[in-house]
């Protein structure tokens, strides 16, 4: 039952499955609405408010996609605006006006509905038309077991960092690397050209059945989120969890700022 949930958080950033859902309840709200006016509060933003209004305002938004840990608003003039959400940032709908605080930019459309981004630590900023990455999105076609061999092979760092590694693959955040590597039975600790391409192969058909499944439960239990990051339903990356679904006991260990939960489960090549 959705009701069974707790309040959502917003203490991480969110990931793949997260955006996902987002962009679509994005579309479903604001498709084929004019943008009437932009505010871009933030300094931080490479590119002028007055060229975000000159390609945006009077225009009509067509669809919000997903691409990597972005957010794509797309416009019928062929413009994109782009939004990073970040650690902290935050979507909300407004009528006419924002009422959240540390407000970064602002869409207010012709017909009264407005979306803001707050991020009170200011990271949060817009981009006009996003340059396209050369790495695959996890989700796409490009990105197959025989691309997955080939970038694990060329290095020995940890097969987390690599998974991380939005150089590499885009749209993994630490909590998904976590689940994934749970599932493939591999550690993440595990030197990346070490793995066997068996184990490669399999990490290459995990990796899009979890974030699939994830997207697929956040909908269930929240359809119309714009917004945080669930992360309750996880099996390993949990922090009310204490055993795996076959009983062994999770471990975690910080690094760099982020914590990895992983079981004596995994097997760590090296």
């Amino acid at each position: 039952m959705a009701g069974s949930y707790p309040p959502l958080k917003f203490t991480t950033m969110p990931e793949l499955p997260d955006l996902q859902v987002f962009s679509s309840n994005l579309t479903k709200q604001l498709a084929g609405k004019t943008l009437e006016r932009i505010t871009i509060s933030s300094k931080k933003t490479k590119t002028s408010s007055a060229a975000f209004k000159k390609a945006l305002q009077q225009q009509k938004l067509t669809k919000v996609y997903r691409e990597g840990k972005e957010l794509r608003f797309a416009f019928a003039n062929g413009h994109i605006l782009g939004m990073h959400l970040m650690l902290h940032g935050q979507l909300h709908f407004f009528t006419k006006k924002p009422d959240k605080k540390y407000v970064t930019t602002a869409l207010l459309f012709t017909d009264g509905t407005g979306l803001a981004l707050s991020d009170y630590q200011g990271a949060a900023v817009p981009s006009l038309d996003p340059e396209e990455k050369e790495a695959p999105d996890a989700l796409s076609k490009q990105f197959t077991a025989a691309y997955l061999q080939k970038q694990l092979a060329a290095t020995r760092s940890a097969i987390k960092n690599v998974l991380l590694d939005q150089q590499v693959v885009r749209g993994i955040g630490n909590a998904y690397a976590d689940e994934i590597l749970w599932q493939a039975g591999i550690s993440p600790f595990s030197v990346a050209n070490k793995i066997p391409a068996a184990a490669v192969k399999k990490l290459a058909r995990i990796i899009p059945k979890v974030l699939k499944e994830a997207e697929k439960k956040i909908r269930k239990h929240h359809p119309d989120i714009i917004s945080g990051e669930i992360r309750d339903f996880m099996q390993i990356h949990n922090a009310h969890m204490t055993q795996s679904p076959n009983g062994a006991q999770i471990q975690k260990k910080a690094a760099g700022g982020r914590k990895t939960y992983y079981t004596d489960e995994q097997e760590l090549f090296a």
